[in-house]
């Protein structure tokens, strides 16, 4: 037991008690923290995807995928892992906050409103920040499975390019800003992401499928989640007094509200083409799934043209 209880008291510190996490400031002389920085990282990955994307079309075709090997399995893995990091970082952190400064606000707020709702003024530093740039940094590394896509399937979806465009984006805006909500958005985020991730490496190295579309209910229950606690921002800073950062907050929402009327759209078709080709969207992201309707919907025009 002393050696459970010596485990967990260094893991603790290590993710939220050693001074670079406690001492964390997000400030403009650090790597990607400048409006430049986010518009042409943005630019870039977009360009060069879209680029990629003709050049394979042009000089291979769409009939001939290539072999990445292990790395999609051990890109699956490492997301996974820095994904269930940053949910233990961001977790451990939080309690850490609210332990330290519930004496300041515990007449005006619970720990549940401090989650969702920072006070007017809170300034990006300390423990919480310092894992919301980890999410943050995180975010680039995402973005590979765009170019794996586009390599073994010879596809480039909109959608995809807007949602990761928009992770980055959104989480840049969460440190400038100092936006309420990211706590919840990030514990959300990273525990979906460390499941999905998971099971992707695990279908990768062969292990079998779910019976279910995992992927696509993970982000349902995810964008559920996420829905309900943006209405619990709006009404806390309504009735409490105000949050910090609600104008990227909005910004955050409209953005959200896009994704999830996509997401329900490619959920309902799925279902409703999933007997014909189950296993084809059984694993697939909601990207992958938005090609798999288009083309299944594509091929029952022409069919029925042809009849």
């Amino acid at each position: 037991m002393n050696l459970a209880a010596a485990t967990i008291q260094k893991i603790n510190y290590l993710l939220s008690e050693q001074p670079s996490v406690r001492s964390f400031q997000w400030s403009p002389i650090m790597w990607g923290s400048t409006w430049s920085f986010l518009i042409i990282s943005i630019s870039a990955y977009i360009i060069t995807s879209a680029t990629l994307h003709l050049l394979l079309l042009l000089f291979i075709g769409r009939r001939r995928p290539i072999s990445l090997g292990p790395i999609p399995a051990l890109h699956s893995l490492a997301m996974s892992l820095i994904s269930a990091t940053i949910f233990l970082g961001i977790l451990s952190s939080a309690v850490a906050e609210i332990r330290d400064t519930r004496w300041i606000w515990q007449r005006s707020k619970t720990p549940v409103q401090w989650l969702l709702c920072f006070p007017i003024g809170t300034r990006p530093s300390g423990r919480v920040f310092f894992w919301s740039y980890a999410f943050y940094l995180s975010r680039f590394l995402h973005v590979f499975r765009t170019f794996f896509t586009i390599l073994r399937r010879r596809t480039l979806s909109f959608f995809q390019l807007f949602n990761h465009s928009i992770l980055i984006c959104m989480s840049f805006l969460w440190l400038e800003f100092s936006q309420s909500f990211q706590v919840v958005a990030i514990l959300l985020m990273t525990l979906v992401f460390a499941l999905v991730y998971g099971y992707r490496f695990g279908t990768e190295i062969g292990l079998r499928r779910a019976r279910f579309p995992f992927v696509m209910n993970c982000h349902l229950v995810f964008l559920g989640c996420n829905l309900a606690c943006h209405i619990g921002v709006l009404v806390l800073h309504f009735y409490k007094g105000g949050c910090n950062g609600m104008g990227a907050w909005v910004f955050n929402s409209v953005l959200n509200g896009f994704v999830l009327l996509v997401f329900l759209r490619s959920y309902v078709k799925t279902y409703y083409l999933i007997r014909e080709n189950y296993f084809t969207v059984a694993s697939s992201s909601i990207s992958e799934v938005e090609h798999f309707v288009t083309s299944q919907t594509s091929n029952k025009s022409v069919s029925t043209k042809e009849m």
